[in-house]
């Protein structure tokens, strides 16, 4: 093993490099704040957004806890509703055709459009929230599935189906299985979008959560307050996406092996 092959796959390096990246861009931004004399009310530091969650830190957590839990929330009904109908449309030609232009038309609207209306149906609750993240992850977990299905080597399917098994098992034993990387993909993407979504919901209609922090902090031209809601949701981002990373690993260790 080459010294440079040796560092890229060292577990020091997973965690190292991203430190030493944050850690620069940090850097820069302070460098940027100090050398072009920026005001603070424009573009804070990152002691002075320090300071804010110094202090109000019991806000800024119970914002948090109430982002968290939306984009949970919806990101599992995601899920939850989108396997089975990649299911569906991989078993059915006609179901494919039938529903795919369907779902081209609802990812294309602009969910800062469909907010408002959710509000107006839901009220001001978690729940047009947790809507707004399954309408975001939605797509893109159905897409991954699918497409990871139907990637199926022709000849195992064959060898499949030479050993009389059912379509059933067809698809429980062999197909899933074969997606399962793919289907991955598509909810370490949809994870991502699942968190604009909860604070696209909180903007138009909340009473709690980071993305209402971060309305209320422009309105009273808090900006230190705004940087410190934008770092906690890059956070909780970084974290609920690297938590499916590992899940990946843990479960599919023969996919790593294969690549």
């Amino acid at each position: 093993m080459t010294r440079r092959s040796w560092w890229t796959d060292s577990p020091a390096s997973a965690v190292l490099l991203p430190i030493a990246g944050l850690v620069a861009a940090i850097g820069l931004w302070w460098l940027a704040t100090v050398v072009f004399t920026i005001p603070t009310y424009l573009v804070p530091s990152p002691p002075d957004v320090l300071a804010r969650f110094v202090k109000d830190p019991v806000m800024l957590m119970s914002a948090t806890w109430t982002s968290l839990l939306e984009t949970i929330e919806g990101f599992a009904l995601a899920i939850v509703t989108g396997i089975p109908i990649a299911l569906l449309i991989v078993r059915s030609a006609i179901l494919e055709r039938l529903v795919y232009p369907l779902l081209l038309m609802v990812n294309a609207i602009p969910k800062l459009a469909i907010a408002p209306l959710l509000v107006v149906w839901m009220g001001f609750g978690q729940a047009p929230k947790v809507l707004m993240v399954l309408l975001m992850c939605f797509f893109p977990i159905v897409i991954s599935t699918a497409q990871g299905m139907k990637s199926t080597p022709a000849e195992l399917v064959e060898l499949l189906r030479s050993l009389n098994a059912s379509r059933a098992q067809e698809f429980f034993k062999l197909r899933i299985w074969h997606a399962m990387p793919q289907i991955f993909t598509g909810l370490k993407v949809a994870i991502s979008l699942a968190v604009i979504g909860s604070v696209i919901g909180e903007f138009v209609g909340s009473t709690a959560g980071l993305g209402y922090l971060i309305q209320q902090s422009g309105a009273a031209a808090d900006t230190a307050l705004a940087f410190a809601s934008i770092t906690l949701l890059s956070i909780m981002s970084i974290v609920l996406f690297y938590g499916l990373v590992l899940l990946e690993h843990l479960l599919l260790p023969w996919a790593q092996e294969r690549r």
